[in-house]
């Protein structure tokens, strides 16, 4: 059992494009997609294109959602972003293939006792499972853990990490960037590819071999994606500079 599993791609083409190059690199064949794959970045019909073809599956996040509902929970910046989105992506004659794409990506995936969504059990792509560390809601946890059997493996919030049932969590740094289940249920968040928000700018995915979990940080092209937001109008320029300090 050996595959990639990608999250938060936001449409960083950039990110992507090295990601799917390292991916390659190790002979992989097969990718889980946790949704995000649009939203805030410059290259969203190139993006959701390459998922389409490469993703064997892929869940939904909270940016599809919002793409074919509306940006009602969002702030100016990423409702500013999602409408341009949606716009981008009714383009070019392929509006109506990408449509439905978004609206028919399931909440959430099972295999191999493993559950695979954006967000939480509780909400599959907006609810939002932080590191123990930054905050503990026990009886939360507790309905999130009783949801699955073996492994969650979630992004959403753009930062990789374990937390097992003792709430203890353990980021990438501290794992040395590898994870071995050995019976005790956890959450994983592969982090983000297109925009991560744990102070490393490199683009993060989770390779998974059996039960053991390899979390790849893989630098790329990010002024190039920068500059594109910078050009875009529609975009915030924020969503760019953020990019460069990864948070």
């Amino acid at each position: 059992m050996r595959y990639a599993i990608i999250s938060d791609i936001h449409s960083n083409l950039e990110a992507l494009d090295a990601v799917l190059k390292h991916i390659k690199s190790r002979r992989i064949n097969r990718i889980i997609c946790l949704g995000d794959v649009v939203g805030y970045g410059p290259d969203p019909q190139e993006c959701l294109k390459i998922v389409r073809e490469t993703a064997d599956v892929c869940v939904k996040g909270n940016h599809e959602e919002a793409i074919i509902e509306g940006a009602y929970l969002f702030n100016d910046r990423a409702k500013a972003s999602i409408e341009w989105t949606q716009k981008s992506l009714a383009e070019m004659g392929s509006g109506e293939i990408n449509r439905q794409f978004l609206s028919d990506l399931p909440l959430s995936y099972t295999e191999d006792n493993y559950l695979f969504v954006h967000a939480s059990p509780l909400d599959p792509t907006s609810d939002y499972i932080f590191g123990a560390k930054q905050t503990v809601k026990t009886e939360k946890y507790q309905n999130v853990f009783s949801a699955f059997d073996s492994i969650l493996f979630i992004g959403h919030t753009h930062i990789p990490c374990v937390i097992t049932e003792d709430l203890k969590t353990s980021y990438v740094d501290e794992l040395g960037y590898k994870y071995h289940f050995q019976n005790q249920k956890a959450i994983i968040n592969v982090g983000s590819v297109g925009q991560p928000r744990d102070k490393d700018n490199r683009a993060s995915y989770l390779e998974v071999i059996d039960d053991m979990f390899f979390f790849h940080r893989i630098p790329y092209e990010m002024e190039k994606t920068r500059q594109k937001i910078l050009a875009n109008e529609y975009l915030d320029n924020y969503l760019g500079e953020r990019l460069l300090l990864g948070k």
